[in-house]
């Protein structure tokens, strides 16, 4: 068995990646790195290829390109790698017939990295017991069996793929809360896809918009607020901010516009109107404008 490759400063590192569904690109080129110790928000719209990225990286279907993921290929060395990667999708995943016990001892006898006594003291605070089975179970205790199993597993790459989808706000924000407190630190990596922006916003570090297979922003969240700044623009000063090019603008009542601008000074802004670090709900709209239509 090969060791791992650790001279890489990327967790996940892409180029040229491509992917074609009969007549459709999923992949077309796309390109990105992933820094060890951050939590990335993949954030697309339906089709994107959120999804299909996400299964390159975990080895689950072929693809053209270049990837490596712990500095390893996913394609040919994926039993090596899922020692270090767990996945959660939405919470569909467990068979409606196993017993909480059961799901544990199965992800006990399949991962080795996983801590049974670490689990079962997670599950200590919860409404759950050994012997229930999972079709018992409301969509949020299922959420919190899936949390229980996975932080449980001390692995270098988590990838989340909607993993909240359907849940009520009190579980999702307890969700990502137990996600930050009891398993993120500097040697983990969590990637994860979801539509609810504004839920995850506080969480990331840094931030990747894909649409049509290709990778259209990627940024830290730290740098976003310097890039990106939103003016409510005075009406006499219309005509002066568009000659600076908005990549975005929407009307506000009473005549007011608010316009979005990428990488444009401050100094320049300053004078048109209030400004303000636009929302990344804000931006993703912008970007993905034309995209529903």
């Amino acid at each position: 068995m090969n060791a791992p490759v650790t001279t890489s400063a990327s967790v996940v590192s892409a180029h040229g990646l491509r992917k074609a569904y009969k007549n459709k690109l999923a992949l077309d080129e796309t390109a990105f790195e992933i820094p060890a110790g951050r939590i990335v928000g993949l954030i697309g719209p339906n089709g994107a290829g959120k999804t299909t990225a996400l299964k390159a990286i975990l080895g689950l279907i072929p693809f053209e390109g270049t990837l490596k993921v712990l500095g390893r290929d996913p394609r040919t060395e994926r039993d090596e790698l899922m020692r270090d990667v767990c996945f959660i999708a939405d919470v569909a995943v467990l068979p409606r017939w196993i017993r909480v016990k059961e799901a544990i001892e199965f992800v006990a006898g399949v991962h080795p990295r996983f801590d049974r006594a670490k689990c079962e003291r997670f599950l200590a605070h919860t409404k759950l017991t050994p012997n229930m089975r999972v079709r018992e179970l409301s969509k949020g205790m299922i959420v919190q069996l899936h949390l229980a199993l996975v932080m449980a597993i001390d692995a270098k790459l988590l990838v989340l793929d909607e993993p909240t989808l359907g849940l009520d706000i009190l579980y999702r924000k307890q969700f990502y809360q137990r996600l930050l407190e009891d398993y993120f630190d500097e040697e983990k990596t969590i990637l994860v896809t979801t539509h609810q922006v504004e839920e995850i916003e506080h969480i990331l570090t840094d931030v990747m918009f894909i649409r049509d297979g290709k990778i259209v922003l990627d940024n830290d969240m730290e740098s976003l607020g310097e890039r990106f700044i939103e003016v409510l623009v005075n009406g006499e000063k219309t005509d002066q901010a568009r000659a600076l090019k908005p990549i975005d603008e929407r009307a506000l009542p009473f005549g007011k516009t608010v316009m979005l601008f990428d990488s444009v000074p401050h100094e320049q802004l300053a004078g048109l109107g209030e400004t303000r670090t636009p929302g990344l709900a804000d931006l993703f709209v912008a970007t993905m404008k034309g995209t529903y239509a």
